[in-house]
């Protein structure tokens, strides 16, 4: 068994490089013609976050064989900025005010800059990821695209409350599940692995990425403000999230009617109904089943890695985001 020690040391020092990395990027484009959008944007890329997606693109480089990180450092980099261009995008389209502990972008600086400074990232983090081989090009174009869609289709979900479980998994495979599956299978085939290899390890970042998003679908329903998730974003926005949906979709009758009256004029003094009706249909039992499932699937699929420090700190950030205050 990995001490926690050692894992917190091992995944520390990745995460040590990847930030030394980021840093250089930062300064390099302050120095350059991209200075004015960079400015815009320098805050909310540094301002932290779990980093999820390099460290799993750093980690799967070596437990894939491969033996120079800095090889892998450009598509760590390249996950990084499309991510956070997504996370200004999204707070766009959410009207947030925050995002980790800071003013937004478009709150404090206005709609324009943010959708520049969105692009600018979004731009910069595909010309990281375009200097590799045309098949993860064309593996981090796709992700893209399916970015797009899970967005747009997220949106036309907007308080239906007819959404199906394979709806709900269709958007969030497009908006987090399949960055995180691209990222995976990318650095495999950046650290020399076979196809083989790379595809498992879109199957793993698959799984992980689902775990992910339905413990984020529980956070917001349970809170924490100590993690900067604050109850109730998704149900003020009319996002549907897995529990909600199995709860529509178990509950009938008046408890039925009664879930749908709570969604459809939600309000923070309806809390405890919300919640009552979740408990009442197993939606919360339910959907930490799932994230079972799915991290038990992703632990499944890294066994078949050759052992290595590496594929052991994999199994770790699996079991760690799997633990997050749920």
């Amino acid at each position: 068994m990995v001490s926690k020690l050692s894992v917190k040391r091992g995944l520390e020092r990745r995460l040590n490089l990847f930030e030394e990395e980021l840093e250089n990027l930062v300064q390099e484009a302050i120095s350059s013609t991209g200075a004015p959008a960079m400015d815009l944007a320098r805050d909310v890329l540094l301002s932290g976050g779990k980093r999820l997606r390099p460290l799993l693109a750093i980690l799967t480089y070596e437990a894939s064989g491969g033996k120079d990180v800095k090889e892998v450092m450009d598509l760590a980099l390249s996950a990084e900025l499309i991510h956070t261009a997504t996370l200004i995008h999204d707070d766009i389209y959410d009207q947030s005010r925050f995002r980790r502990g800071r003013p937004t972008i478009h709150s404090s600086h206005g709609l324009a800059h943010a959708i520049i400074a969105g692009d600018y990232l979004f731009a910069l983090g595909f010309s990281k990821g375009g200097r590799y081989e045309m098949d993860v090009v064309d593996m981090i174009a796709s992700s893209c695209t399916n970015i797009a869609r899970g967005e747009l289709q997220q949106f036309n979900h907007i308080g239906d409350l007819t959404t199906t479980p394979e709806d709900y998994y269709s958007i969030i495979d497009g908006k987090t599940v399949g960055p995180f599956a691209t990222g995976t299978a990318c650095a495999a085939l950046v650290a020399g692995a076979s196809k083989e290899v790379s595809d498992m390890m879109y199957d793993f970042g698959t799984e992980f990425g689902r775990a992910f998003q339905l413990v984020d679908d529980l956070l917001d329903l349970t809170g924490d403000p100590e993690m900067g998730k604050p109850r109730g974003t998704d149900v003020h926005e009319g996002k549907m999230t897995l529990p909600i949906i199995h709860a529509l979709t178990i509950l009938h009758g008046s408890e039925r009617e009664h879930l749908a009256d709570v969604l459809n004029n939600f309000s923070d003094d309806r809390w405890n109904e919300l919640t009552t009706l979740l408990e009442i249909s197993g939606s919360f039992s339910y959907t930490r089943q799932l994230i079972q499932n799915h991290v038990d699937r992703a632990l499944e699929i890294i066994s078949n890695l050759p052992s290595s420090d590496a594929k052991d700190l994999i199994s770790e950030v699996a079991l760690i985001s799997r633990n997050r205050k749920v």
